[in-house]
């Protein structure tokens, strides 16, 4: 691969890295009824509405999910490692939407790993914070650790679930991982599919 290649794969990677981080986001912050009125929520929206709005009349949501949002998801990830597919002369078609899809899977278990730790590391350090960031990790994890704080209680005020919700995420890395290796998606190949760490 030449440094022209490697420099539009990084820029490829870099913008359709960012806009995809910016739609599961918004999936997952409506997936968990995060406050809309977050100013972060607000910018997220706004960088989302020119295309979402129109793709919504043409797919509708199904069991409350935002399918035209997992659709534009889908979308970006795929034509970012086409892209990237391309300046390095390998595309088959199934592969890359398979590796659009695990992608899509391993962003959005970093970024509930990344808001656990924050909220953890926020509870100790500065509990009663009202940065909306920090709001915003909470709501996104709160429907994680709710089903699990049902069965264990709190032990003298202090949650577990953190621990239990961590251990559900690593083996979802796990499988991922796996489905990934199945995939031919390893070493060099992962460096095509923003989402993979």
């Amino acid at each position: 691969m030449n440094a022209l290649s490697q420099i539009g794969i990084l820029t490829i990677q870099t913008i359709g890295g960012l806009y995809l981080l910016i739609v599961v986001l918004r999936f997952l912050l409506q997936l968990s009824r995060a406050d809309f009125y977050n100013p972060i929520s607000q910018a997220i929206a706004k960088a989302t509405a020119p295309v979402l709005t129109p793709l919504r009349r043409i797919i509708p949501g199904l069991f409350g999910l935002d399918m035209a949002c997992l659709a534009l998801a889908i979308a970006v990830q795929y034509v970012t490692i086409t892209l990237s597919c391309l300046l390095v002369s390998i595309f088959n078609p199934m592969v890359v939407l398979l590796w659009s899809l695990i992608g899509i899977a391993s962003m959005v278990v970093y970024i509930y790993l990344f808001a656990m730790i924050v909220m953890i590391i926020l509870s100790w350090v500065a509990p009663f914070t009202r940065h909306p960031a920090a709001i915003l990790c909470v709501q996104i994890v709160r429907p994680l650790c709710a089903p699990i704080q049902k069965f264990i209680p709190s032990l003298g005020g202090l949650d577990i679930s953190p621990i239990f919700v961590f251990l559900l995420l690593n083996a979802a890395r796990v499988l991922i991982n796996s489905a990934a290796a199945a995939t031919g998606l390893t070493g060099g190949a992962s460096m095509l599919v923003p989402g993979m760490f």
